[in-house]
């Protein structure tokens, strides 16, 4: 199994990104995905999970209304629109998922708010 995201970047107070997730060696479809973060000096901060349907979506408080996670089961993509980013944002974002015990986790992508 192997998750890479990419996408981040240095934006603007206000500005917007969105981060992809490609995943392999697994039948994406099949699992829930899940948007991690870890700030700077910060502990994880669980961001959002989506169903494998693509369904059914759940937001930490933090980023509910300016986030919107999103799946292509085709592309075997995950997506994360960040809008109306703060510095507060800035961190490393984790693509994860779990299949039975196990957790696989992407490589991580940087985004920075300044």
């Amino acid at each position: 199994v192997q998750l890479v995201e990419s996408g981040g970047d240095l934006v603007q107070p206000g500005g917007s990104l969105r981060l992809s997730c490609q995943g392999s060696g697994l039948t994406f479809s099949r699992y829930d995905m899940t948007w991690i973060r870890q700030g700077p000096g910060k502990e994880l901060e669980w961001v959002s999970t989506i169903n494998d349907g693509g369904g059914s979506t759940n937001y930490a408080d933090s980023v509910k209304g300016r986030f919107t996670i999103s799946r292509d089961n085709a592309k075997n993509t995950l997506y994360l629109q960040m809008n109306n980013l703060k510095p507060e944002d800035t961190a490393v974002y984790y693509c994860r998922t779990a299949i039975y015990e196990d957790n696989y986790w992407g490589q991580g992508t940087q985004v920075t708010v300044s």
